[in-house]
Protein backbone atom coordinates (compact mmCIF):
# COMPACT_ATOMS: atom_id res chain seq x y z
CA UNK A 1 0.00 0.00 0.00
CA UNK A 2 1.44 3.59 -1.09
CA UNK A 3 1.83 6.09 1.31
CA UNK A 4 0.13 9.19 0.79
CA UNK A 5 2.11 12.17 -1.09
CA UNK A 6 1.73 15.69 -1.38
CA UNK A 7 0.38 15.57 -5.00
CA UNK A 8 -2.81 13.73 -3.81
CA UNK A 9 -5.45 16.30 -2.37
CA UNK A 10 -5.60 16.80 0.81
CA UNK A 11 -8.48 18.33 2.81
CA UNK A 12 -8.74 20.18 6.05
CA UNK A 13 -11.36 19.08 8.47
CA UNK A 14 -12.39 21.11 11.53
CA UNK A 15 -15.21 20.20 13.52
CA UNK A 16 -17.70 23.05 14.04
CA UNK A 17 -20.30 20.88 16.65
CA UNK A 18 -20.69 18.68 19.47
CA UNK A 19 -20.82 15.03 18.92
CA UNK A 20 -22.61 14.93 22.38
CA UNK A 21 -26.50 13.13 21.89
CA UNK A 22 -25.27 12.23 18.35
CA UNK A 23 -25.56 8.38 16.55
CA UNK A 24 -22.75 6.23 17.31
CA UNK A 25 -22.52 6.24 13.71
CA UNK A 26 -21.14 9.87 13.60
CA UNK A 27 -18.92 9.57 16.32
CA UNK A 28 -17.64 7.03 14.71
CA UNK A 29 -17.13 8.60 11.62
CA UNK A 30 -15.86 11.90 13.87
CA UNK A 31 -13.16 9.64 15.01
CA UNK A 32 -12.41 7.72 11.94
CA UNK A 33 -11.32 11.54 10.85
CA UNK A 34 -9.47 11.93 13.43
CA UNK A 35 -11.41 14.54 14.99
CA UNK A 36 -11.35 15.02 19.26
CA UNK A 37 -13.22 17.96 19.81
CA UNK A 38 -15.24 21.05 18.77
CA UNK A 39 -12.89 23.41 16.62
CA UNK A 40 -10.40 20.62 16.52
CA UNK A 41 -8.61 20.50 12.94
CA UNK A 42 -7.23 17.95 10.86
CA UNK A 43 -5.80 17.83 7.20
CA UNK A 44 -7.01 13.82 5.68
CA UNK A 45 -6.49 12.95 2.09
CA UNK A 46 -8.87 13.62 -0.63
CA UNK A 47 -10.13 9.66 -0.95
CA UNK A 48 -13.52 8.66 -1.34
CA UNK A 49 -13.42 6.81 2.05
CA UNK A 50 -12.82 10.11 3.75
CA UNK A 51 -15.21 12.02 1.66
CA UNK A 52 -18.30 9.39 2.71
CA UNK A 53 -17.36 9.92 6.38
CA UNK A 54 -17.11 13.57 5.86
CA UNK A 55 -20.62 13.47 3.59
CA UNK A 56 -22.38 11.48 6.71
CA UNK A 57 -21.41 14.00 9.28
CA UNK A 58 -21.28 17.09 6.90
CA UNK A 59 -23.74 18.88 9.34
CA UNK A 60 -21.14 18.77 12.02
CA UNK A 61 -18.21 20.01 9.63
CA UNK A 62 -16.70 22.44 7.37
CA UNK A 63 -14.51 21.36 4.75
CA UNK A 64 -11.85 23.10 2.92
CA UNK A 65 -9.29 22.30 0.34
CA UNK A 66 -5.53 22.61 1.14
Amino acid sequence: MAKATNSAGRLRVTQVKSSIGRLQRHKACLAGLGLRRMHHSVEVVDTPENRGMINRVRYMLTVEEV
